[in-house]
């Protein structure tokens, strides 16, 4: 028998229907047999019903609710993110949160098996995007777009080991920004480092170092540029031993390696990105890794991530490990693999790790004990008599198609100690306040929280001196 606690409504009606249906003459047993499946619907929903105290009401595990108070914050994060993308001349767009799986196979090589797989939907195998990369070059080929600069915020979904404390869920928000098209060498490479520079500086996180994979830069020289792989290898003694922007200058004095026609063709890239890396201001911040592993297996060369060196020392703030904050790389070939004649379009981008980051700055503030306002309500529109809702609403509308934010208790006669309270508990800097004495003369009173001062004006200059001390404030 199916378990009938779960059959949906409609299909209830429907068994129920037929079970209690007057049985044929010729049928002795149909009654008995009735009445014992209407018992065992019944036994069952009273289980049901039994079970229902010890349910546990929490999230899925990997996931998380916000709070308005982490909202606030998430919120201001995500502003200077977009806005620095924006700075730089991206274009938004969206995707679906869910792709057919065929679109989404063999581009994420092993971590393809953390997919979310969704069950047939009208013939339709279907999967959670797993990032936001794989769908932007599924767009670029389905719609013949062959340059582009696009930044793409959105929530992705992966079912690996959740570990909360270091900022890995199973469902979380992503920051992306490429770069798509056919451009001169490292312009746009060294666009997207510098993006990512802005953007953690903004952040103040502390100091970090922007890591770049040796590994995939020796084997871009090798097997795109021909060079001799010991060759390479000498290279690669060098990065050792020196990190940053010093290692062109060193690498190019060395008469093996400056004699060499491959090894300087395979330098050539090399060197631009750092001539252009210290044009913009953020040599100094680049550093050759060679314990930094490949990412994802679309990565076709150079690839990136950002640390942070240490998360702010301050008294009494316990260190963070959160590993990576940013990351990216090129990815040349990627949209080739969904167009039918294999047409390449270069791309390179980097993604911001929110959640770590709002990990951090979560920490922070708890440790010091940071508040922040859940609203921006500028203005509290208050009375002390009885039987003014009539006029608080009409003087509400008025700031509202003003452009004001403003908010009134939802009550027609409210303690005026209670909405001053109400102001200094959420943080509403101005309080509008109408009686019988202001209605008469043709004034309302405007109050400062913070000072507790008052001042009456004529009621038709309210908009414009709430305006005036807002833009003041």
């Amino acid at each position: 028998m199916p378990q009938l606690g779960l059959l949906p409504r409609r299909a209830w009606a429907a068994l129920l229907s037929q079970l209690l249906r007057p049985p044929c003459a010729s049928c002795t047993r149909a009654v008995r047999c009735h009445s014992q499946v209407a018992e065992a619907v019944l036994t069952s929903q009273l289980k049901a019903h039994q079970e229902k105290p010890n349910f546990i009401i929490r999230t899925p595990k990997g996931t998380r609710d916000l709070s308005p108070q982490q909202m606030v914050v998430r919120e201001k994060i995500l502003d200077l993110v977009v806005s620095c993308f924006k700075r730089h001349g991206a274009k938004g767009m969206d995707t679906p949160a869910f792709e057919l799986k065929e679109m989404l196979t063999e581009k994420y090589g092993e971590d393809s098996g953390l997919m979310y797989d969704l069950k047939d939907q009208g013939g339709e195998l279907l999967s959670l995007r797993y990032d936001l990369t794989v769908p932007f070059a599924r767009y670029l080929a389905m719609n013949k777009v062959k340059k582009m600069k696009r930044y793409h915020v959105g929530k992705v979904w992966r079912r690996e080991s959740p570990t909360i404390v270091q900022g890995r869920y199973r469902e979380f928000c992503q920051c992306d920004f490429d770069i798509a098209g056919q451009f001169d060498p490292m312009i746009p490479d060294a666009e997207c480092l510098k993006i990512m520079c802005e953007i953690l500086n903004g952040l103040q996180l502390g100091d970090f170092l922007i890591k770049m994979a040796w590994k995939d830069v020796r084997h871009e020289m090798v097997a795109k540029k021909g060079l001799a792989p010991e060759v390479a290898d000498r290279i690669g003694d060098y990065v050792r031993c020196h990190g940053g922007e010093s290692l062109v200058k060193q690498m190019f004095q060395d008469p093996r390696l400056s004699q060499n026609k491959q090894a300087l063709e395979g330098l050539g890239d090399l060197k631009l990105l750092f001539e252009y890396l210290t044009l913009f201001g953020i040599a100094k911040k680049i550093s050759f890794d060679l314990s930094l592993a490949r990412g994802l297996d679309y990565y076709t060369g150079v690839i990136y991530e950002a640390v942070l060196l240490h998360t702010p020392t301050q008294a009494g703030e316990e260190p963070l490990s959160v590993g990576s904050v940013a990351a990216g790389g090129r990815y040349d070939g990627l949209v080739g693999m969904f167009d039918p004649k294999g047409h390449k379009v270069p791309c390179v981008g980097l993604s911001i790790g929110v959640e770590r980051i709002f990990n951090i700055v979560e920490q922070r503030m708890k440790t010091f004990g940071e508040k922040v306002r859940t609203t921006e309500t500028q203005v509290l529109v208050a009375t002390p008599h009885k039987n003014f809702l009539h006029e608080r609403l009409k003087l509400i509308a008025e700031l509202w198609d003003a452009g004001i934010k403003a908010e009134m208790l939802y009550k027609n006669n409210p303690k005026l100690l209670t909405q001053l309270h109400y102001c200094e508990s959420t943080g509403i800097p101005l309080v509008v306040i109408v009686g019988e004495q202001e209605l008469k003369e043709g004034v309302v009173k405007i109050r400062s929280v913070a000072s507790r001062e008052e001042v009456a004006i004529k009621r038709e200059n309210l908009v414009a001196e709430i305006q005036k001390r807002l833009s003041e404030s």
